[in-house]
């Protein structure tokens, strides 16, 4: 088998090699040739090109071995933003008609626990309390004084004592002026919220007059706080304003056309409420204002028992009660720190060019934080804070 194989290719040895018949390539050569198709594949080359160089050049690792593992990495908690004043104070469940029941550490409790950039807190709950690094107490003498009040058919009533010591006198701060421009503020519509009541009378400084709502559970508690405290107070008086009675101050509101036996009887009521204030001031009453017989009824009850009447700027024109003084802003009418802090640099500036300039505000959280703020500078700004009750003076003087 073997030589026959040999005889085989010995045989093929000489002969020319078989050629087999190749496929004809002209058709593919015509069909190259022609334009539009010439176009597409000259666009598909260009775009292969580009590819490879973007996949070669543009990767530093191109050709490199690597590995592709799927990762999930936990995102972290977005930190929650800083409370401004406003949120802090009204954190939890404070209701409008808060008592003072609430104590112990809120922590201890599982209540959040929020600190203020200056060292203050407050805390959410039910028993929410709020903490801020108090001025120094300058007690003023615990009410009532010997003398300035006497039974009324609803509580004690200021009076004038027999040796002519008047509530507007015994029970407002002392004040020595130092010979700077005073400026004075008063935040009012205390009692009624716990915390931002609290927060009023342990961060503002005692300089600060106090405005208590003649409503407020506790008030003479409140009082003695303050006044321990070293902060002067005043009553708030509702009285009847545009829109009334859908706009309505409460069930003692002093009305325009009430005549002066129904002011004098509520006012029995209002200012028989708690004992320690040296002055009263308005709670709206832009229509009892317009009243003569309403107001000279309220400002001869005043006159009588030896009471001050410092109201929100709003009854300028009227002069007879035992002292008087009229804020010159209210400096909270628009709810912003931007916007407070804007009013008591007007008063600030005020003051700088009158020698005296008095505001007034709600106890707004807001207003509080901010005026908490602005009163801490006012001695290096060249100004001296005063109690409201300096700015009163005495009919005809």
């Amino acid at each position: 088998m073997f030589a026959k194989r040999q005889s085989a290719l010995a045989a093929a040895a000489g002969a020319a090699p078989r050629v087999k018949d190749a496929p004809s390539l002209k058709p593919v050569v015509d069909a190259l040739k022609k334009p539009p198709v010439a176009a597409g594949l000259a666009g598909l080359f260009l775009l292969g090109a580009g590819a490879l160089f973007l996949t070669v050049l543009g990767d530093p690792n191109a050709g490199a071995p690597s590995a592709h593992v799927a990762l999930e990495r936990e995102q972290p908690a977005a930190a929650a933003p800083a409370p401004t004043g406003f949120e802090a104070f009204s954190m939890g469940a404070m209701g409008l008609y808060q008592n003072l029941a609430g104590g112990g550490d809120p922590a201890a409790n599982g209540e959040a626990v929020i600190t203020l950039p200056d060292g203050g807190s407050v805390s959410g709950g039910a028993t929410a309390a709020y903490t801020a690094p108090v001025h120094a107490a300058s007690p003023l003498v615990k009410a009532p004084i010997a003398g300035l009040s006497q039974p009324g058919p609803n509580g004690p009533l200021p009076m004038i004592a027999p040796d002519g010591r008047v509530p507007a006198q015994a029970y407002a701060r002392p004040f020595r002026p130092n010979g700077k421009p005073r400026v004075a503020l008063i935040v009012g519509g205390l009692g009624l919220n716990a915390v931002t009541t609290r927060a009023a009378i342990e961060r503002l400084p005692p300089e600060v007059t106090l405005s208590f709502v003649p409503y407020a559970e506790n008030l003479q508690a409140w009082i003695d706080q303050a006044r321990a405290q070293g902060h002067e107070v005043m009553l708030e008086m509702p009285m009847e304003p545009t829109g009334y009675p859908d706009n309505d101050p409460g069930p003692y509101t002093l009305l325009a056309d009430g005549g002066a036996d129904d002011v004098a009887a509520k006012m029995d009521w209002l200012l028989s409420r708690a004992t320690g204030y040296f002055g009263v001031t308005n709670y709206l009453g832009d229509r009892f204002a317009a009243s003569d017989t309403g107001m000279n009824a309220f400002l001869t009850v005043l006159r009588q028992k030896g009471v001050a009447f410092l109201d929100d700027g709003a009854f300028q024109r009227r002069p007879r009660a035992w002292a008087r003084a009229s804020a010159d802003r209210v400096i909270d009418r628009t709810q912003s720190p931007a916007a407070i802090i804007a009013a008591l640099n007007g008063l600030e500036a005020q003051a700088k060019m009158r020698g005296s300039a008095l505001g007034t505000g709600f106890s707004y959280p807001v207003t509080v934080e901010a005026a908490a703020r602005w009163t801490a500078g006012l001695e290096q700004r060249g100004l001296q804070l005063a109690p409201a009750s300096a700015m009163s003076m005495r009919p005809g003087r």
